[in-house]
């Protein structure tokens, strides 16, 4: 099944499939593409950025423009992939609060798992979504992004939840999507937690608090994790060696960046990428 949605105006695209089509597949290696993909049926294993996770049935994760997907058997999923013209998550944060959150909230992509009765809500939602693809007015695009927004609103609210302090106040909550939005936005130049405490007006111990009310990793842990989320990328998916990475991620010296690839990994980084390195 592959359904889109796209608009030669706007440039837009939303797609639903559950990628048992060539087509459908190819959309894995498309740039500037999000991606919602549900387990709905069926439990399986994808490869995200070079690492394998399992996805348990009933579980959905949430890849950015960003993420490397790879997927061999799509048996039992069904995904929602759409680009940023057909829906912005930075210019829409205020509708969903999803951005540095659903979306660049961490150096992996959230999961989450539903309950039975979550599982009916997000199959009706899934529903309507895919019933809609079969009308075709002026009015489309927009009723389809009324049923987007619904769903990420939805997944954002779920994840909330599950929070050590599911009530913790709105201001400090958004305090951390923002640290995250904007690790993402300067990793390549910022690496230290009081760079950003400095953009934010905070203190690297405020910070720190409220990190640890979210059970989040702490501050420090996000930047290293997403450099080293980017190194790994660099290293599995581009021709660049040691030095050219190290160079794209900050690092004017490319032994100090190795020494901190290997104490995040295990392995340097030339040995990682000979390991590890698609065929």
């Amino acid at each position: 099944m592959k359904l889109t949605y796209t608009s030669i105006k706007e440039d837009s695209k939303l797609v639903l499939t559950d990628f048992n089509c060539a087509p459908s597949q190819q959309m894995l290696s498309d740039k500037g593409m999000y991606k919602v993909l549900w387990a709905k049926d069926a439990s399986r294993d994808i490869v995200i950025d070079g690492y394998t996770l399992r996805l348990e049935k009933g579980q959905l994760i949430f890849c950015t423009p960003l993420n490397v997907l790879e997927i061999t058997q799509s048996d039992g999923l069904l995904a929602l992939v759409f680009n940023r013209e057909f829906y912005c998550i930075r210019e829409h944060d205020e509708e969903v609060s999803c951005n540095g959150f659903l979306f660049y909230g961490s150096s992996q992509p959230p999961v989450i798992t539903l309950s039975d009765k979550e599982l009916k809500s997000y199959d009706a939602m899934f529903l309507m979504i895919q019933e809609e693809f079969e009308t075709r007015d002026h009015i489309q695009g927009e009723m389809l992004r009324v049923l987007l927004k619904r769903l990420l609103i939805t997944s954002s609210r779920h994840i909330k939840s599950q929070l050590p302090e599911p009530e913790m106040p709105s201001n400090q909550f958004d305090l951390v999507r923002q640290y995250h939005i904007l690790v993402e936005q300067h990793f390549r130049t910022l690496h230290k937690v009081s760079d950003y405490a400095e953009l934010l007006f905070k203190s690297p111990k405020t910070l720190s608090n409220h990190f640890k009310n979210m059970g989040d990793a702490s501050p420090l842990k996000v930047i290293n994790d997403r450099i080293i989320l980017e190194a790994k990328r660099l290293l599995l998916y581009s021709d660049k060696n040691v030095e050219e990475v190290s160079n794209d991620i900050g690092f004017n010296d490319a032994g100090h960046f190795s020494k901190f690839f290997k104490k995040h990994t295990g392995v340097p980084p030339g040995t990682f990428k000979k390991a590890k390195s698609p065929l």
